[in-house]
């Protein structure tokens, strides 16, 4: 029969819009708070046949058991105490809570309670707690909420259960009513005698709902091929029959301008569900006449077919939508796993890091949901190379809150060795202990700001109380230095004026001047090498003027005296010479020592060295005498050639 293929062609099928459960329901990154558990929703699917109807097709699925709620009809919580509540209801209460709501409830609670770890966190931080020692507090809401949500999923549980035994019976209940209109097709008379009994049967057949869903499509078939086989039998009571078709010709037209309605809807998702419930009471009203049904079912198929594609294309755009944002949360992993390979040399480091890292982690609450298939598992990379980073940074503090201890006990101890020192009177070597315990302070590492200052303030206080001291005691002694001073330049003064006089008694005077300068005690020490430069600059001119002015007369004394001493014999003259020679050599030598003892010393000591100094003007004048006794030697020679 033409009419009972078109009608097992012309099937629909509504497969019931799903919500997949979080699967990781306490999962977060180390110091990211994931602001919801991420779900996704995958779009139900409506498979339609090309064939021609010739007849009547209805829809062959079941109606949804549970239809998601509206976005704008759901109500907003802001407190985890409010959805709590909720749950409880749910729980406890005589109401069948939906696996939508469920998953709405879990959804909100984890974004508030997210949301106050992370202003908690954040609290604890602005009021100068160390990062390192921050704990997450336990939260007894989420306790709560976790044992009310596992009563609810329970109760769900033992709900699907009742289902899918009411679906069971539901079933048998259809095949019976099958059966019975099966038994009313053998001939017009029969099925005219019995047609109050079948429009009971429709009637049953109404008001019994969920079959289980694979035999669904087979169930409808066979009502559905009965139900035709019985109105073309039911030939005597035609008025009857032309009754029921206009009272199912209007209730279907009715249903085709609804579902032509639906194109006006903005909710996408709200119009899908509303063609399923359209669909559901078309296939539940009985037959046309046959020459409507084809036309009836192309115009609510058409209409349909709008509402199916708008479904499928906003679930497409939410694909892509999804595609774009894994990619983009792809990149946001790469961004952090680079940074949890880099090389951090300091503390400095290690904070320009973290905040690249919450900063990556804010952006990453700004995407939305992945792929079904990757949005746990792209979540579970990025936390893995968050955790890795905070993982290495706690290591890192770890160690530096060891080297912290060891600097600071080492500076507690040069703290205890000051304070032992900040009374001493001994004032010379307490300075130079003091001064280097101040030494050995800068070459010991950084310890904790709050505890290094403290250290930091004793040892300082300690160290000031000794020179406080000291320069208490000493304000006297620097009084005298100034007044040596002033006496020193003016010495230096009177040198430089015999400089200038010059004279027979100028040695003496100079010598004079040279006792009483050695006799002024300290001068202050700022002014002591400046003093001193000026002191020699101006000795060693009148040493060198004074050589060799002595030098002369030594030798003109000396040539005058040769005669007397040639008077004496020739052999005077003689051993006079042998005795300037081992002079001589003797000057030689002891030049030759003071110069190799200089050459050490100016290869390990300052410029400007005292002992330096003084070693070579005592060089100078054996140089001197050496060319004194040269030069009587000479004269010896010429003597003893006349």
């Amino acid at each position: 029969m033409d009419s009972q293929e078109n009608v097992l062609n012309q099937e629909a099928q509504l497969e019931e819009n799903k919500v997949v459960e979080n699967p990781v329901e306490n999962a977060e990154p180390a110091e990211v708070a994931e602001a919801t558990a991420e779900t996704i929703a995958e779009e139900p699917v409506i498979a339609e046949t090309e064939a021609e109807p010739a007849a009547e097709a209805e829809e062959a699925a079941e109606p949804t058991a549970e239809q998601e709620q509206p976005a704008e009809e759901r109500k907003t919580y802001a407190t985890k105490q409010e959805v709590i509540a909720r749950l409880q209801e749910l729980a406890h209460g005589e109401e069948n809570p939906t696996k939508d709501e469920v998953d709405y409830l879990k959804t909100t609670f984890y974004k508030l309670h997210f949301a106050q770890r992370e202003a908690e966190q954040k609290a604890y931080l602005e009021a100068g707690g160390d990062p390192e020692k921050y704990v997450v507090a336990p939260d007894m809401d989420e306790e709560t909420f976790k044992a009310e949500m596992g009563v609810v999923k329970e109760k769900r549980q033992k709900l699907f259960q009742q289902q899918e035994e009411e679906k069971l019976e539901n079933l048998k209940k259809k095949q019976a009513i099958i059966e019975k209109i099966k038994s009313m097709v053998t001939s017009p008379e029969e099925a005219n005698r019995n047609y109050q009994e079948f429009k009971q049967l429709q009637q049953e057949w109404k008001e019994i709902r969920l079959v289980p869903a694979e035999k669904a499509n087979e169930l409808w078939r066979n009502y559905q091929l009965y139900v035709e086989q019985y109105y073309d039998l039911l030939k005597l009571n035609s008025e009857a029959r032309e009754y029921d078709f206009k009272k199912n010709l209007e209730a279907k037209l009715r249903l085709c301008e609804a579902a032509e309605k639906l194109d006006q809807e903005e909710d996408v998702i709200s119009a899908f569900h509303q063609l399923q419930k359209l669909h559901q009471e078309f296939r539940e009203t009985g037959p046309v006449s046959k020459e409507l049904r084809e036309e009836i079912w192309t115009r609510f198929k058409a209409a349909s077919t709008v509402i199916n594609k708008k479904h499928q294309q906003h679930f497409e755009n939410i694909r892509s939508k999804e595609e774009e944002n894994l990619a983009r949360k792809t990149e946001l992993c790469e961004k952090v796993e680079a940074i949890a390979q880099e090389e951090n040399k300091g503390a400095g480091d290690w904070e320009k890091h973290t905040k690249q890292i919450i900063d990556i982690q804010t952006q990453w609450k700004t995407i939305g949901f992945a792929p079904q298939k990757m949005n746990v598992k792209i979540f579970e990379r990025f936390r893995a190379a968050c955790d890795d980073f905070f993982a290495k940074k706690a290591e890192y503090f770890k160690s530096l809150k060891a080297k912290f201890a060891e600097n600071a006990a080492k500076k507690q101890k040069l703290v205890e060795q000051a304070q032992a020192l900040q009374d001493s009177t001994d004032w010379k070597s307490t300075s130079d202990k003091l001064i280097a315990l101040q030494k050995e302070w800068k070459t010991i590492g950084m310890v904790p700001k709050k505890l290094g200052d403290q250290l930091w303030n004793d040892f300082l206080a300690a160290c000031n109380k000794f020179f406080e001291a000291r320069n208490a005691a000493n304000a006297g002694t620097r009084n005298a230095e100034r007044d040596n001073l002033a006496r020193k330049r003016d010495i230096i003064a009177q040198l430089k004026a015999a400089a200038e006089e010059a004279g027979d008694d100028l040695q003496e005077k100079v010598q004079q001047l040279v006792d009483e300068y050695q006799k002024v005690g300290h001068v202050p020490f700022k002014e002591k090498d400046k003093l001193y430069a000026e002191y020699h600059a101006v000795l060693d001119k009148l040493y060198k003027d004074l050589n060799i002015s002595i030098a002369r007369r030594r030798l003109d004394s000396f040539k005058s005296n040769l005669r007397q001493m040639a008077d004496k014999g020739a052999n005077a003259l003689d051993n006079e010479r042998a005795r300037l020679m081992r002079r001589y050599e003797a000057l030689k030598q002891e030049i030759q020592t003071y110069e190799n003892n200089l050459g050490f010393l100016n290869a390990s000591s300052k410029k400007g060295n005292s002992l330096i100094d003084e070693m070579n003007r005592k060089v100078q004048k054996l140089k001197d005498d050496c060319e004194l006794v040269k030069q009587k030697i000479k004269a010896i020679d010429a003597e003893n050639q006349e």
